[in-house]
């Protein structure tokens, strides 16, 4: 078959990824995780180098448009730690989570990393570690992007 140059048929994926909730693109939100690891509420492929920890979230809300919609996907790898500018899950000390921008701005007296939330819609707030409690669930390694809705 021949193609035009600007394209080329991708590989289809191997590695089965869960997609095991929905996540807030806007303040923190109660996430829920009901399932065991391997399952979820659907599946994607990737053919990415990832640990069995891999999943997938879906995005709601819109304090990361314009980059971010509603109802994509990301693909989140716990294994990484975070680099500035990379794009993460994070939790509070409760169950509620968020996605946004990782801006690493310190160490506090105790030794604790002082780090920011940035959304990439300026109507919405930053959110600080030093503030509030936050923890890095994981870093984004792929995003799959909604353009038409049914």
């Amino acid at each position: 078959m021949s193609y035009e140059p600007n394209v080329k048929p991708a590989p289809i994926g191997l590695k089965a990824i869960p997609v095991i909730s929905a996540i807030q693109a806007g303040a923190l939100k109660e996430i829920s995780d009901p399932y065991p690891p391997g399952a979820g509420t659907d599946i994607i492929y990737s053919d990415d180098d990832l640990s069995k920890w891999a999943f997938a979230l879906e995005i709601n809300g819109d304090s990361m448009l314009p980059d971010f919609r509603p109802g994509d996907r990301v693909i989140i790898e716990p294994d990484l730690r975070p680099q500035p500018g990379d794009f993460v899950a994070a939790k509070n000390g409760e169950q509620e989570a968020t996605f946004k921008k990782y801006r690493p701005r310190g160490i506090d007296a105790a030794g604790n990393e002082i780090f920011e939330l940035a959304p990439l819609n300026e109507d919405y707030p930053t959110l600080r570690s030093d503030t509030q409690p936050l923890y890095i669930i994981g870093v984004m390694v792929e995003h799959r992007k909604k353009y038409r809705r049914k």
